[in-house]
């Protein structure tokens, strides 16, 4: 949630997208912990709270999916010039450190419950990792060069496989070196 309202607030004052989209991202992966703490209450290894759990962390995905899509769309339609930030460019190298650790811990975690709800989990984690590249690239080309157009397209990079990674949670599936 710390990262989120750094990223959040640090994306408002330079008027990035890219930045609050992290953020947003942050949210979400924050609330998808939740749900999965929710899950794992269960002493019992509950098939409906896992299909539930599942079906919960797809549609965070597809909610930050629309997101991206949205705000980048209309971040490049308006021609929205985002200020640099020094504290976004921080936060997206640390997080570049820090979420793979993360995303490693949480399938290493699941594979000793057996949750898929879990590993989809984790693969979020690793998503965060990606965005984290990409708004760092985004960020890092808005302030040396001045090309504010790395910021939403950096955003829409990332929506395929934000959507991808929706279904596949959504349907209960998850990649062959997750499990």
């Amino acid at each position: 949630m710390l990262e989120a309202v750094i990223a959040i607030g640090a994306g408002w004052l330079a008027g990035s997208i890219a930045l609050v989209g992290f953020g947003v991202d942050s949210f979400i992966e924050s609330t998808s912990g939740a749900i999965l703490l929710w899950r794992l209450a269960s002493p019992a290894h509950d098939e409906s709270r896992e299909r539930l759990a599942l079906r919960l962390v797809g549609v965070s995905f597809f909610l930050l999916a629309a997101y991206a899509c949205f705000e980048a769309v209309k971040s490049l339609l308006a021609a929205e010039l985002p200020k640099a930030s020094v504290p976004g460019i921080v936060l997206a190298a640390v997080s570049l450190i820090v979420m793979p650790l993360l995303a490693r811990a949480k399938r290493k975690v699941a594979a000793d419950l057996g949750s898929h709800a879990l590993v989809a989990d984790s693969r979020q984690t690793d998503i965060c990792a990606y965005l984290s590249a990409i708004l760092l690239g985004g960020l890092a080309l808005n302030a040396l060069f001045g090309w504010w157009w790395a910021d939403p397209v950096a955003a829409l990079i990332m929506v395929p496989i934000i959507v991808r990674e929706g279904f596949e949670a959504w349907q209960g599936e998850v990649c062959e070196q997750c499990r």
